[in-house]
């Protein structure tokens, strides 16, 4: 199978940004993350800050779930709260973005905007938890004595909304095509791994 889109989730400090972006640019092809959220700001004037607020407070409950998949199914969004709606916003924005060609996607529950697409895999990456403090902190320039904090409430974040809008669990590798541990490979041994998918 070609590949078109590759979507990729990431444990936080497991250097999957900086791989997708190797990647995009070895390959010629766009890579988008902050730009998803970038055009959902755009189109809805509210700011960045005001989106990542509402991804960090969507519900893990499964009722919530479920009323949020029955309305988007429906292509009923008025009655959503707020996380549905950005949600929702940031579905049609990687659809939109991937009319544009083919691309890598770094999370925002991309392989479900894109289910009916062909040519789509779908990674993730993590790391053995010394590697990802070694990198939050050399990355990011988070002091040391927050990293773990900081470690967990991203992650805790991306777990929340994976779950609340797609009722599978985050770190199922199940959910996968490809599992990748970068503090094994290294960044460059995980962009040479997916390189070879385009």
């Amino acid at each position: 199978m070609k590949c078109n889109y590759l979507t990729i989730e990431r444990e936080y400090g497991s250097g999957g940004t900086k791989i997708a972006r190797r990647l995009a640019e070895e390959c010629g092809i766009a890579c988008y993350g902050p730009e998803i959220l970038e055009a959902v700001s755009r189109k809805n004037n509210i700011s960045i800050d005001q989106i990542q607020h509402l991804e960090e407070s969507v519900s893990g409950s499964f009722l919530y779930t479920l009323f949020v998949m029955g309305r988007v199914q429906s292509g009923d969004s008025d009655m959503l709260s707020g996380e549905g709606k950005i949600f929702v916003e940031e579905q049609r924005a990687i659809e939109y973005l991937a009319g544009q060609g083919p691309a890598i996607f770094l999370g925002h529950c991309a392989a479900q905007a894109l289910k009916d697409r062909r040519g789509v895999i779908k990674v993730f990456i993590h790391a053995d938890l010394e590697e990802k403090k070694k990198r939050i902190m050399a990355d990011y320039h988070i002091p040391e004595q927050e990293v773990e904090s900081t470690r967990k409430r991203f992650d805790n974040k991306r777990s929340k909304y994976f779950y609340a809008n797609t009722t599978r669990h985050w770190n199922d590798m199940n959910n996968y095509d490809i599992v990748l541990d970068s503090s094994q490979l290294g960044i460059e041994g995980c962009v040479a791994v997916l390189r070879g998918l385009f």
